[in-house]
């Protein structure tokens, strides 16, 4: 069935045709629809929808459920998620899966309600205390978030720590048509681990749920078995679409909302006969540094990083490129968006480059 919806409420149907039951929350523009829409859906499937005194109350309930064994998210924007990350935090030493939603909006302190990109260093650098990371993914259509919402579920559970589903505010609003994936019955993975009452279990053991390790050896041995599974998730889970990129001397990378801009500009510039591409990473954490081996980027002679923000991903981009090629950016933040025609007149000046 195919329907016109709106990409907060995407978020949020898609958490519900994931198995989500739960859902802890507090209300912030531009991503108010999505605890909306849940507060009613979650009713209808028998659900849980609470919404919070505030963002630091949210999170430590999305704790108690994962805890318990359940499919939780929660969702805010970029202050909200500020708030969260002591949560966070907590749920990433306490190896609890979760989901949590940022619809990005423009920072730093209030801002302002627009669409930004500028929380990346926030989500994929660890925005609590200690050794720690989330995964975090990026989806750029409302069709794509249906996609990834479920594979940040299915993540979350199979490595046991939160997931976080970037957006931002025009993913969040805009309106496109979707096919919506049949309702089905999700078997839930089985969590020994989790705390439901010791009486429910043959071993009549208690499950106990910790993030405190007091003694320094015994907090580095779990930490290190944390860093061993974030070394399997770097090794596995890096996903990445090319465009165009066989041939191309300048690559464009972008993610999420400038992705779709980045992709007119390539075709526009190969109009213009300069051999454009496009790598667009749907995992910002593991970065999929592969994508800009030698191998896959043979004749790429220019790296050129298109975001919402003020270059937090190029960052990134320079250390998968290695020093082999050089790396520039171009950028709009505090709400604004890059338009196709400047980005389009950057590429235009490092063709000049090009040889």
């Amino acid at each position: 069935m195919k329907v016109l919806m709106k990409g907060n409420e995407a978020f949020a149907e898609a958490a519900v045709r994931a198995g989500c039951r739960y859902f802890f929350g507090y209300p912030i523009t531009p991503q108010s629809e999505l605890p909306e829409y849940l507060a009613k859906r979650l009713f209808e499937v028998g659900g849980v929808f609470l919404q919070a005194e505030s963002e630091v109350a949210a999170i430590n309930m999305v704790y108690g459920a994962a805890a318990a064994g359940g499919r939780v998210m929660t969702s805010s924007s970029g202050p909200g998620i500020s708030l969260m990350q002591e949560g966070i935090s907590y749920l990433a030493g306490a190896e609890l899966p979760a989901v949590i939603i940022n619809i990005m909006r423009g920072g730093p302190g209030l801002g302002n309600i627009a669409p930004t990109q500028a929380d990346y260093f926030q989500a994929v650098k660890g925005g609590g205390h200690g050794d720690y990371q989330v995964i975090v993914l990026a989806p750029s259509t409302v069709t794509e978030i249906f996609t990834l919402v479920e594979k940040a579920f299915a993540l979350a559970d199979k490595y046991r720590m939160p997931v976080m589903v970037l957006g931002d505010g025009i993913l969040g609003q805009v309106m496109e048509p979707v096919e919506l994936p049949p309702l089905k019955e999700i078997t839930m993975p089985p969590k020994p681990w989790a705390a439901t009452g010791k009486l429910e279990r043959e071993d009549k053991n208690r499950r106990i749920i910790n993030s405190l390790y007091i003694v320094p050896e015994e907090n580095e041995k779990h930490l290190n078995h944390q860093f061993a599974k974030y070394q399997q998730i770097i090794a596995t889970e890096p996903v990445y679409e090319s465009f165009m990129t066989d041939d191309a001397q300048i690559v464009i990378v972008s993610f999420g909302t400038t992705a779709r801009i980045a992709k007119s500009v390539v075709l526009k510039a190969r109009e213009l006969g300069i051999k454009a591409g496009l790598i667009r990473p749907l995992t910002l954490w593991p970065f999929p540094s592969k994508a800009f081996l030698e191998e896959n980027l043979p004749f790429a002679q220019r790296i050129l990083t298109v975001e919402m923000s003020g270059g937090q991903m190029v960052e990134d981009v320079k250390l998968a490129v290695n020093g082999r090629t050089g790396v520039s950016f171009f950028g709009r933040t505090g709400g604004m968006v890059p338009e196709m025609g400047e980005v389009l007149t950057k590429v235009i000046e490092l063709s000049r480059e090009v040889k």
